[in-house]
């Protein structure tokens, strides 16, 4: 079957490239979305499928209920954009002033809606039931993936699968990686606050610049010194503000960051570091520091067992294409919360083709990747159902002996 089901997607990739076009001119801001979850329901109720709309805010879920008993299997895509000015010159670029889809989410959604169709032709002849999962504001924290999983979407789910399309590798390759693959990306914000004074007078002040730069100093020596140097932290300084007169000392600074980090220990104990150097800093100059953490994204990891048999499903139906391993990074995805319910795994598609231009990074204004890849993920989405028997019960055995 599953052949048959490769051959249905190409058939319809014109029309899954066609809405994902329709989808990058029309881009909306994370938890802002009113026309795409709309789109995507109409298209999933045109298919026969149970659907449910406003899911944990802006969310949409579509239920396909094959003709036999089996697990229930749960696919994901995020259709959220960005804040940014599209900078390309294509046909399709976004006709929504400062807005772009940057990241490929609608790549992600054009896919599972591939994916929906051509499952639903062959809806008797399905062993269990998949949930299709299309979730709003992935670019923020807190993300959709919490209320929608608060809002009852992994209910009965069995396992669960995600796709990102990756700017980084060449059309034509595909990424897995087992166990921590993306990290927790939290938050700080440290007001500093001194007294101000003539810049000349430095005695008569408790100058919180000064105070600020030993601060941002102090915050380095967290993942260099307290953290483990076989687990990962990031501790990171972006922002740093105060004053605007070059002879008056001010009465405040105010420094922001990121933090990122795999494991939960290390997420707190960097936590607890920071508001450590902060009181520090506090002691030895008599300023006062006001420490605001925030936590973001937890961190992504992949289940061993469904990463290793979807890994082996695609070198085995997918072999003109090239399997890698995608390195650990310390970008952000709230698939993680997924993660954290039900089994799975979250994987990656090689979106890079100079012919077309698209050679820019995520976030980048003049994104774009190579649209072959809403059929590459479709298809892989596809074999995570024969993993688990939704599609062909006969296949799973071949591979695991």
């Amino acid at each position: 079957m599953i052949n048959n089901l490769y051959e249905k997607l190409d058939d319809i990739q014109p029309e899954l490239v066609k809405i994902r076009r329709d989808l990058h001119m029309h881009p909306e801001l994370s938890n802002e979305e009113k026309r795409t979850p709309k789109l995507i329901a109409d298209y999933l109720t045109g298919l026969g499928l149970e659907v449910k709309t406003e899911v944990g805010g802006n969310g949409v879920v579509g239920y396909l209920k094959g003709g036999k008993p089996g697990e229930t299997v749960a696919l994901r895509a995020d259709f959220d954009a960005l804040p940014m000015q599209d900078e390309k010159e294509v046909p399709y670029k976004s006709q929504n002033e400062g807005i772009t889809h940057a990241c490929g989410h609608d790549i992600h959604t054009a896919a599972l809606l591939g994916v929906a169709k051509v499952l639903s032709s062959v809806k008797h002849d399905l062993a269990g039931t998949v949930v299709f999962i299309h979730q709003f504001a992935e670019e923020v924290a807190p993300g959709g993936a919490k209320r929608m999983i608060a809002d009852g979407c992994l209910d009965g789910v069995d396992a669960v699968y995600g796709a990102h399309v990756w700017s980084e590798n060449n059309v034509g390759e595909i990424l897995f990686n087992e166990g921590y693959t993306m990290a927790a990306a939290d938050t700080f914000e440290i007001g500093i606050h001194g007294k101000g004074g003539h810049g000349a007078l430095p005695h008569l002040a408790i100058d919180p610049v000064v105070a600020a730069s030993q601060l941002v100093v102090n915050l380095q020596q967290i993942a260099s010194r307290a953290v483990d140097p076989l687990k990962a932290a990031v501790v990171t300084v972006g922002s740093f503000h105060s004053g605007e007169a070059l002879n008056v000392i001010p009465d405040t600074a105010v420094i922001k960051g990121t933090v990122r980090t795999y494991d939960e220990e290390i997420r707190l104990l960097v936590e607890k570091k920071i508001k450590a150097a902060a009181r520090g800093v506090e002691e030895q100059t008599g300023i006062k520091a006001e420490v605001n953490y925030k936590y973001g994204h937890t961190s992504l990891y992949n289940h061993q067992q469904q990463t290793t048999e979807l890994k082996q499903l695609t070198e085995r139906h997918l072999d003109q294409y090239k399997l890698l391993r995608m390195e650990p990074f310390m970008g952000a995805e709230d698939f993680a919360y997924y993660l954290k319910e039900v089994p799975g795994t979250f994987f990656f598609v090689g979106g890079r083709n100079p012919e077309l231009n698209a050679v820019y990074p995520h976030h980048h204004p003049k994104f774009d990747v190579d649209e072959d890849t809403i059929n590459t993920i479709g298809k892989v989405l596809l074999l995570s159902l024969l993993n688990h028997n939704v599609i062909n019960k006969k296949h799973k055995a071949s591979v695991t002996q």
